[in-house]
């Protein structure tokens, strides 16, 4: 299990620098996002409401997609993740 502070997430998110999407490519990646979720659901994969909160966030800040994939590999400390990115890993319980 992982705990997830979405406010001390958003502040590194905003300490990021990056430049933000417009309000319709913000508008457009959340169409994206929702026909993703709607997808998992169908295929039984739904999200659970804590990843539903973080893409949300992430849509709120108009972090672009390329971004949000490097911010969400750092959060889950992925090998594949960039270690300089400023997001600080989730602590795993158990």
């Amino acid at each position: 299990m992982t705990t997830l502070d979405l406010d001390a997430l958003r502040t590194e998110v905003r300490a990021l620098g990056y430049v933000r999407g417009t309000p319709a490519e913000a508008a457009m990646w959340r169409e994206d996002d929702a026909e993703s979720r709607a997808n998992l659901a169908i295929e039984g994969m739904a999200m659970e409401p804590d990843d539903n909160a973080l893409f949300d966030m992430l849509r709120d800040e108009a972090v672009p997609p390329l971004l949000a994939t490097q911010i969400i590999l750092r959060l889950y400390d992925h090998p594949d993740a960039d270690p300089g990115l400023a997001i600080t890993p989730l602590e795993r319980a158990g």
